[in-house]
């Protein structure tokens, strides 16, 4: 039992190529690099420093799991939008400080779940809005212009990047699977994204992955599955 448990902690095993690991190393340097010179040229070095963490996090996601649901355009630009707005509005009635900065947080993730924009690097942005730097805090609501410009750059670094590398972003939602209409019911109905969407609600947690994309996973894995059946019945009759 403390051995299954125990195994629980260790990571899974990657099937990352080493390649891929590079090409997202790569680009979330640059994309960082280009976000932090940007808002450096039109708001000063200072105030452009004080986002390269929630910045560099963002990175990550958009470079590195650019498929998941947490790293598409709406996530990135509404989520900071979202955490940047709430902490101002903390900071107009609380003041600056730790448990302001701690309100924001949980605000932020409140007000970024029904608008679809979750965005991980946003909660350390809301904590940085509230506990800003001199030169950000003289800005007052003026914060939210650094804030969305360094989004969207990061943002147009990841689609320019990550297409550029042959690595499609942002992610394109699948067509919809045919329906099946016959006299009698189907051996095998198949799973359409539809049934994966409503399969992601039932389990009522946050999941990095979009219906498209398990959707894409299960075919490739049956496709595999019919292929090493194909060839197992081959081999049997050999």
């Amino acid at each position: 039992m403390p051995t299954r448990w125990i195994s629980r902690l260790l990571p899974a095993a990657t099937n990352t190529r080493p390649s891929e690991w590079s090409r997202a190393a790569i680009g979330v340097s640059l994309g960082t690099l280009f976000s932090v010179w940007v808002c450096s040229q039109f708001f000063g070095l200072p105030v452009a420093m004080h986002l390269i963490g929630p910045l560099g996090a963002s990175a990550i996601l958009l470079f590195a799991v650019s498929s998941g649901a947490l790293a598409q355009p709406w996530s990135i630009v509404g989520g900071y939008l979202c955490a940047t707005v709430v902490s101002l509005g903390v900071v107009y009635f609380f003041g600056r400080g730790l448990d302001s900065a701690c309100l924001a947080v949980g605000a932020a993730l409140l007000c970024m779940c029904p608008l679809r924009c979750l965005h991980p690097p946003a909660g350390a942005l809301a904590l940085l809005v509230v506990l800003a730097d001199p030169d950000s805090a003289r800005l007052g609501w003026g914060v939210l212009a650094p804030v969305m410009l360094s989004a969207v750059c990061m943002l147009l670094a990841a689609l320019a990047y990550n297409n550029l590398t042959r690595v499609r972003y942002p992610k394109k939602p699948a067509e919809p699977s045919p329906v099946v209409v016959t006299g009698q019911a189907p051996a095998d109905p198949g799973i359409t994204a539809e049934d994966l969407h409503h399969a992601l609600q039932q389990m009522d947690a946050f999941i990095d992955v979009t219906p498209e994309d398990l959707e894409e996973l299960i075919r490739a894995s049956e496709q595999q599955a019919r292929r090493r059946s194909i060839g197992e019945v081959f081999s049997h009759n050999g």
